[in-house]
């Protein structure tokens, strides 16, 4: 839940008393800007240099810049081109220099850039928070807010808070932890949990080196410059405490900080090749498959774990799809359905986790909440494409699954025996919460059977497990996929329904979603060879990126924007996309053989075998902070994500001499001339596609031109005997033409 302050009860640290002489001066301030209706003024006391962020009438804020903790000297120098203001801070720690640029499109914004040179070796000492809110007459005690949001392990560094008293409206604080990767590589320092506070003191912590550290070994070197804060703010005079509203007003607001950030770039992975290797494995590696009953069935990890139907039916229904692209059916598909009725409980009427000869080590009858749906879902996937075996299946089980949402009043146990529905796990110790977002994934469901049946009480069903989870706001996300199914059902109901709540709820898992999201590009540690870019740490405590979390987000995400269409709200449409794009480059590291063997963990969780790097699958695990990689171990279940990423990614074009590969979601593909197309994009407003034709086996590729819907022709990127790849915009339409 948010964190409410009331100003009565307030209490400081002695590095308030700073900012209180901030406030008192009056003399001339460093420099001003106005920045729409907003007033900043940059001011200098005794440790700490400070910008006053206000609205006439309204309250502020005040951010602390630098910190110094001795004596300097401060002066106004010229800005750069795009600057409203630079200053440089002269001390005996260094040069400090202070950019700072604002922006205003709808939403005002502004951007603190810190850097330092230091003048000797130095190991910086603690320093305080930055973000302090102003109330009235400038009393940071008379402000009163309610805290929304703070980072979340080593997720981004997003701190998102209203300042009700007085009405200064909604503030998004997003640390651009990327730019801080130098300072965390040198003083071996983590940003773990570092944006966040309590009121009134807020805002970045900067994390100090080990206090058993050797000096040598953490100090920032003489005259190497670091960045030690980049800030952007985000400012909303409207803050509606309304649980639906914040949430939109977050995600609006973050997509407009992503525009200020210096993105990291993505590169072209080749899924097409990928499947093949994975559908290979899959097929022959004996470390991919067991048989029971005479069926074959899939090893969750590598050579270890016992089937389970969450398992089956995620490779399943990825093969599924792949195989739709590729134009036939693999033959391994019809192999691993052949054992799908051995998991349902004829009696219970319900799909069970394990088969029946399961072994004694298992507790054959408890169920995690999320694991009941998830195959139910992928089942409901393969019913509505006409499969006629699954469908019987799909709706044989929906009683009981229906039964255990009625027993839970649609607020899931993290585990619990499905026999009796008996609870064997309330809640995580990590939060004290069930599994808050099954809801979503639940609801999903609701709306296959719906979609199949036409019989309303699904679409009931899907209602009231929405409407149960109101009121959760940042705190329905539990695990990254479900969250993001629980968005794309709200959007779906939405559509059916045409209620205007559903949609405003979808924003609400979105918003939970992205504030699990690790915006950031690490390179602490091993994680320098990987991408991490927009990834989602997997649980709600989790301190990992996980793949089947990726891709099946990914899957969801696809429905949310077809769904969505260009009535969803333009960041959403934006992050949602960009989440997508960045997940065709970042994921390809989860795979051992594009990872250094150093960066790869010597063990794995006891139960779950080993990592195999000549096999397509990928490990399960990838860590923010640089930790080794497949700790966990490798998903074979995992083999999916390249079925899927290559069936989105890459597009079949009869006659040419390529496939059209677009690291954008495509809306859709026209073919409007013998040798010409047209796609349209789901993208964001001011972003950029990738956009490449890709040589198919023995073809040649001949001249080919891209243009605007506008008519402006657009230059390749790049050239080669495989490829032409161009930067095309990401939110409408561009005509392919080849000879």
């Amino acid at each position: 839940m948010p964190t409410k302050a009331a100003h009565a009860t307030y209490a400081v640290t002695p590095n308030f008393l700073s900012l209180r002489d901030a406030l008192r001066a009056v003399d001339e301030p460093i420099a001003r800007f106005d920045m729409g209706e907003l007033r900043v003024e940059i001011r200098a006391v005794h440790d700490s240099v400070f910008a006053l962020i206000r609205r006439p009438g309204a309250g502020g804020l005040a951010i602390r810049a630098a910190y110094l903790n001795a004596s300097f000297s401060c002066k106004s120098v010229r800005a750069k081109s795009g600057e409203a203001a630079r200053i440089a801070v002269t001390s005996g720690m260094g040069e400090h220099e202070i950019m700072f640029v604002n922006s205003r499109e709808a939403l005002e914004r502004l951007r603190i850039t810190v850097r330092l040179t230091p003048a000797t070796d130095l190991i910086l000492p603690f320093a305080p928070r930055d973000i302090y809110p102003l109330g009235t007459d400038d009393d940071p005690l008379r402000a009163a807010g309610t805290i929304e949001a703070s980072q979340r392990g080593l997720n981004a560094g997003i701190l998102y808070f209203r300042i009700d008293e007085p009405a200064f409206g909604n503030v998004l604080y997003l640390q651009n932890l990327t730019a801080l990767n130098d300072y965390f590589r040198a003083t071996g320092a983590k940003p773990k949990e570092v944006v966040g506070g309590e009121w009134p003191e807020l805002g970045y912590l900067l994390p100090t080196p080990e206090a058993d550290a050797c000096p040598a070994d953490v100090s920032l070197k003489q005259g190497e410059p670091v960045t030690l804060s980049d800030v952007i703010l985000v400012f909303r005079h409207e803050a509606p405490p309304h649980e639906r509203e914040s949430a939109r007003q977050f995600v609006q607001m973050l997509g407009s900080a992503y525009k200020m950030l210096d993105l990291p770039p993505v590169q072209f992975r080749d899924w097409a090749d990928r499947a093949e290797r994975a559908a290979g494995d899959l097929a022959e590696a004996p470390e991919a498959t067991i048989r029971h009953y005479g069926n074959l069935y899939v090893h969750p990890y590598t050579a270890a774990e016992y089937p389970d139907i969450m398992v089956q039916m995620s490779v399943i229904t990825a093969l599924h799809d792949w195989g739709k692209w590729r134009g036939e059916p693999h033959p391994l598909e019809a192999k691993l359905k052949k054992g799908l009725r051995k998991f349902y409980d004829p009696k219970l009427k319900t799909l069970r986790r394990y088969l029946p000869n399961v072994g004694k080590d298992k507790n054959a009858d408890a169920v995690d909440s999320w694991y009941l749906y998830h195959p139910l879902l992928n089942l409901g996937i393969l019913a509505l494409d006409g499969d006629e075996d699954a469908r019987a299946l799909f709706l044989d089980s929906l009683d009981f699954a229906i039964r255990a949402a009625q027993q839970f009043d649609y607020r899931w146990p993290v585990q619990y025996d499905i026999t009796d529905f008996s609870l064997i796990e309330e809640t995580a110790p990590a939060d004290g919460r069930g599994q808050t977002d099954v809801g979503g994934i639940y609801a999903w469901v609701m709306l296959q059977a719906f979609e199949l049946t036409d019989d309303k009480r699904f679409l009931d069903e899907a209602k009231a497990a929405i409407e149960a989870a109101i009121g959760l706001r940042f705190n329905i996300n539990y695990q990254a996929n479900l969250t993001a199914w629980g968005a794309a059902a709200c959007m779906r109901l939405w559509r059916i329904t045409n209620r205007d709540v559903y949609l405003e709820q979808s924003y609400v898992y979105l918003a939970s979603f992205l504030h699990n999201a690790v915006i950031w590009d690490s390179q602490i540690g091993h994680a320098a060879h990987y991408e991490t870019f927009l990834a989602v740490t997997c649980l709600q405590d989790a301190p990992y990126m996980a793949m089947y979390e990726c891709f099946d987000s990914f899957a969801a995400f696809e429905r949310y924007l077809d769904d969505g269409g260009p009535d969803l709200e333009p960041e959403a449409r934006m992050l949602v996309s960009e989440y997508c794009k960045y997940a065709l480059s970042r994921a390809w590291f989860y795979y051992p053989d594009a990872l250094p063997p150093e960066a790869i963990s010597q063990k794995q969780r006891e139960t779950n075998g080993h990592i195999d790097s000549e096999l397509s699958f990928p490990l399960e695990d990838l860590y923010p902070d640089g930790q080794p990689a497949g700790q966990v171990g490798q998903e074979v279940y995992g083999a999916g994500a390249a079925f899927i990423f290559a069936s989105r990614a890459f597009h079949h074009v009869e006659g040419a001499p390529f496939r059209v590969y677009c690291d954008y979601l495509v809306r859709g593909i026209e073919r409007t001339g013998d040798r010409a197309l047209t796609i349209t994009l789901h993208g964001g407003e001011a972003c950029t596609a990738n956009l490449r034709l890709v040589r198919l086996k023995r073809r040649k590729l001949t001249k080919s031109t891209v243009t605007t819907a506008e008519g402006d022709m657009v230059r390749p990127h790049e050239t080669s005997d495989d490829r032409i790849d161009y930067h095309v915009p990401a939110d409408g339409r561009v005509i392919v033409s080849w000879e």
